[in-house]
């Protein structure tokens, strides 16, 4: 499947964040000619990029700017094949805070990338959305039926994302499909995450602060996230279908937790930090995937075991330890 993208001219939004550094690197093994889009900054930073094999960044044509900028997307997407767009504010508690910032970001950026995708003829575009468009969970495993119900500013700009794409399927016949991964953890993710946030606490302080250990999340590694994204680029007839990945399996976060502290060797106090809580009526209760239609459509399916996916990321985090700021409480 992803010899099909041997030669390809790809375009990656977000390419610098968590995910999209370990797609553009899959998409370089996989024979693409990848155009990584970075956020425009003073300090010519790269952001996860930088921390991608030089054999491989090598291969990348790196290009900064912003997807709020009409005209310059336009550009950036002028003669690609496949665009992935994965650019998007993305921490839930700093949507209470900024939630204009969101809907531009999330709900614009999408329309110009899409408005560039229908203008020059792109031959596959696959949006990212998330799992939290479905909020606390009416029925488990969820799948791609479920109603869509916005429980933070974050879920709302997605969903408006998410039917942008849809339309313009509908209206302009693009060529969109639509990733909806649950919970990914790996390499590179920031400590605004619960598992890196508790591996670095755990790796340098005799106190862990967490949020709720009540919800079910379905973690997934990057790995296995990754490489449904590469598949739905590539997979015949996918167009205009929102697709779930995920592995099927709950964990409670107080589980999770415990697995992470074991995996880390120590032993610390755990304290519930009220700044790390959201609002009540806006936490989602349960995530569990039905990744039916993926399995149907792209042949995926997660295969990283949880523990070994951890185990990786404890490996990581320890090693960038200096990286991370594991007292401030990361939005």
């Amino acid at each position: 499947m992803a010899g099909h993208l041997d030669g390809r001219r790809v375009v990656v939004t977000g390419a610098p964040g968590f995910i999209g550094s370990h797609l553009t690197e899959a998409l370089v093994t996989a024979g693409a000619r990848v155009r990584a889009l970075a956020r425009y900054n003073g300090g010519n930073h790269w952001g996860h990029l930088e921390e991608l094999p030089a054999s491989v960044l090598s291969q990348v044509e790196v290009v900064l700017g912003d997807v709020l900028d009409p005209f310059f997307v336009d550009r950036l997407i002028k003669d690609a094949e496949v665009v992935f767009h994965l650019a998007a504010l993305i921490p839930i508690p700093y949507s209470y805070v900024a939630p204009a910032q969101f809907v531009q970001t999330n709900v614009m950026g999408t329309l110009y990338v899409l408005e560039a995708v229908r203008r020059h003829g792109v031959a596959r575009l696959v949006h990212t959305s998330t799992s939290e468009v479905y909020g606390s969970a009416r029925y488990t495993p969820i799948d791609e039926r479920h109603p869509l119900q916005a429980q933070s500013p974050y879920a709302a700009s997605k969903i408006g994302a998410d039917a942008l794409v849809q339309s313009y399927h509908r209206a302009f016949q693009v060529p969109a499909v639509t990733v909806r991964p649950f919970n990914t953890f790996g390499p590179r993710q920031s400590a605004r995450a619960f598992v890196p946030s508790v591996v670095a606490q755990a790796l340098s302080a005799d106190v862990v602060r967490v949020g709720s250990l009540e919800p079910v999340r379905d973690m997934n590694y990057v790995e296995d996230t990754v490489a449904g994204f590469v598949r739905a680029a590539t997979a015949p007839g996918v167009e205009g279908l929102a697709l779930n990945l995920g592995s099927g399996r709950g964990v409670k976060m107080r589980e999770l937790l415990d697995e992470i502290l074991r995996l880390c060797e120590r032993r610390v106090e755990v304290r519930v930090d009220e700044q790390r809580l959201r609002p009540a009526a806006s936490e989602v209760a349960a995530l569990v995937c039905d990744a039916t239609l993926a399995r149907e459509h792209l042949g995926w399916s997660s295969r990283v075991k949880l523990e070994d996916g951890l185990r990786r990321t404890v490996a990581w985090v320890a090693q960038h330890l200096s990286e991370y700021k594991p007292h401030v409480n990361n939005l």
